[in-house]
């Protein structure tokens, strides 16, 4: 504590790997699309079937599962464009998502890849999700990240570099896209607006209610906030604007819910 009341601490090893993404990060060539979804369906569903049930669903899992079958149908979505120029495309989906273990400190984020996303049941992707947030090796996966924090500047953020040098080791290690979600953190709505490595990003927001129109008439509906986030280096407006609308239409339908909560 210094004598004008001030408090000085040390910057937190921690946000090293922060400050080193967003640099790199923030020099790609992306575009934020600021969507609405009307949650209203697969909300109710899933209470509905957990009551019936007693059984729980993930709505990150859920959201997981309509981008990975979404991206079936548009993979030009998941492209990486290398240090030659070529676009490369992979066939399955890996999406990274942030999941919270218990740290010695307190609860932590910690990255971890669902494989073949677009090949698999709503089911299994939620009980991966809620088997990694017990996983123990998911904190030794941690503790080994902060001591490459403990590098040089320049020499860690050739990491982050990757993607660009080589997408199909991008790929092993971190995935094809990613889903970040601070609505979890907080309550009504709101967006969050990312540079991002990957080719897409959803980065899912708050869930608000509010009075839309519906067959005519004004009723009250939840209504989430997602930022889709896409290199514009490698797909355009129009087939971006496709891709969102049909994610729209999968989640807003609820597809999938029925079967996993059997």
């Amino acid at each position: 504590m210094t004598d004008e009341g001030e408090t000085v601490e040390p910057f937190p090893m921690q946000r090293r790997g922060t400050v080193d993404y967003m640099r790199v990060a923030g020099r790609r060539s992306v575009v934020h699309g600021l969507v609405e979804f009307d949650v209203t369906v697969p909300r109710r569903q899933i209470r509905e079937r957990e009551l019936e049930t007693g059984g729980s669903l993930s709505f990150t899992a859920f959201l997981v599962y309509c981008l990975a079958n979404v991206l079936e149908d548009h993979p030009e979505m998941q492209s990486f464009r290398d240090w030659c120029g070529r676009i490369v495309r992979f066939d399955t989906v890996d999406v990274m998502v942030i999941i919270e273990t218990q740290g010695s400190n307190g609860p932590v984020g910690v990255p971890h890849v669902i494989r073949t996303a677009n090949r698999r049941s709503l089911r299994s992707i939620h009980d991966e999700i809620r088997t990694a947030q017990t996983d123990p090796t998911e904190g030794r996966q941690s503790r080994l990240a902060s001591l490459g924090l403990r590098l040089p500047g320049p020499i860690r953020r050739l990491f982050w570099r990757l993607p660009r040098v080589s997408p199909r080791h991008w790929k092993r290690i971190a995935g094809t896209v990613a889903v970040t979600s601070l609505g979890m953190f907080g309550t009504g709505g709101g967006w969050g607006i990312s540079p991002t490595t990957y080719p897409l990003q959803m980065t899912v927001g708050g869930i608000e209610r509010k009075p839309s129109l519906v067959d005519g008439e004004i009723e009250p509906r939840e209504l989430l906030c997602l930022t889709v986030t896409v290199d514009h280096d490698v797909v355009d407006g129009a087939p971006a604007a496709r891709f969102v609308q049909r994610l729209k239409e999968r989640v807003e339908a609820g597809n999938g819910i029925e079967t996993a909560l059997e």
